[in-house]
């Protein structure tokens, strides 16, 4: 391939064609074009540019945010040297070139605040909302890497990686994952609360997935954090709450009471409910406790949740025993599947006329 190829330079600057824009050393040379070549072309009024070793951007204009991020995924995703060597730089005489792996990436995903951004998160607050020109971007690679963090690009290691997913044609860290790396940065309670916020009022995803997330990453004891679960599981709870005040009314359940304590005729009380149906004697409980905690993360948290699944099991138990039905739903379902928990719902309250009667219980105001 001469000086004249048709990828010299690349001027599509829509995010529909950013990754032909935006080549590996080992995608322009499976294309033809030697070290020396693409050298060339990045010298002092070249028409590329190579912004990350061994990336080169096809056009002489600053990389675009997008751009920024193809060229750190091609970086960190790119194959060890041992592996680059087995490949050769020139197809054989009479053969084709060998086919690539495309688009390059490996195992390696945005993470972070570049990931957050991805997703939809706004990032109010942030001097430089990811991905944009003067944000550092965030790539999760497994820890066997021997990559180093390099311009733009922080690497982010780890023993484990989870399934990427696609977004705008890119791999990206699941959310809570992304949550979790981006508050391993981060020293502000402000902006670790601003965070965990934006993730449940959006409907990113659940509290409980996060809490077990930093429980992994080992951030639940550090102070700008614990300072900001509290109020964050207290959003979960609301944003819950306010699921299930629309489910009640969009399937046309009956009226049932609010946020009750229940408790026997003069005895022990029996804990509170989030609904209540006191002719049917069906109860809802959300369930918005953090998840079970392995070994870890905080000891002291792991403790307090313990005592909190003991004591929720212990309650809905009694509550049982007495021939209350309770309806167990967790917020990602009255998110992803409301109909089918109206239905759930709906099916107690009918089976209620088919049960024993219940044991007379006093409900108060919670």
């Amino acid at each position: 391939m001469t000086q004249n190829t048709p990828l010299s330079p690349c001027r599509s600057r829509t995010s529909g064609d950013v990754h032909p824009c935006v080549l590996s050393a080992a995608q322009l040379r499976a294309r033809g074009v030697s070290a020396s070549v693409a050298a060339a072309r990045c010298g002092d009024g070249g028409p590329w540019q190579q912004p990350l070793p061994g990336v080169y951007v096809l056009h002489p204009e600053p990389p675009t945010g997008e751009e920024r991020l193809v060229s750190a995924l091609l970086y960190a995703g790119r194959p060890p040297a041992s592996a680059r060597r087995d490949v050769p730089a020139q197809p054989e005489p009479g053969r084709e070139a060998p086919a690539q792996p495309e688009p390059g990436y490996g195992e390696a995903m945005v993470t972070g605040l570049a990931a957050l951004a991805l997703h939809g998160f706004a990032l109010q607050g942030f001097a430089a909302p990811a991905p944009g020109p003067a944000a550092a971007i965030d790539v999760l690679v497994p820890r066997t890497r021997r990559l180093r963090s390099v311009g733009y690009v922080r690497l982010v290691r780890s023993a484990g990686t989870p399934r990427a997913e696609q977004v705008r044609g890119l791999p990206v860290a699941p959310v809570e994952r992304a949550l979790a790396d981006a508050i391993a940065g981060l020293q502000d309670p402000l902006a670790v609360r601003g965070l965990l916020i934006e993730a449940v009022r959006g409907g990113h995803c659940e509290p409980a997935v996060v809490v077990r997330e930093l429980s992994r990453a080992r951030l639940l004891g550090r102070p700008q954090v614990v300072a900001a679960v509290d109020s964050f599981l207290a959003e979960g709870r609301a944003v819950a709450e306010g699921r299930l005040y629309d489910l009640v009314r969009t399937y046309e359940l009956p009226e049932p009471l609010w946020n009750v304590e229940l408790r026997l005729p003069g005895g022990p009380r029996l804990g509170g409910v989030d609904a209540y149906w006191p002719e049917q004697a069906v109860a809802v409980e959300l369930d918005t406790r953090a998840p079970r905690l392995g070994g870890s993360g905080d000891g002291r948290r792991r403790e307090e949740l313990g005592v909190q699944w003991s004591a929720y099991a212990a309650r809905r138990e009694h509550l049982e025993g007495l021939g209350i039905t309770v309806v167990h739903l967790t917020p990602k379902k009255l998110r992803d599947a409301s109909e089918q928990q109206a239905v759930v719902v709906r099916t107690a309250l009918m089976a209620a006329a088919y049960r024993e009667p219940a044991a007379q219980v006093v409900v108060l105001p919670r």
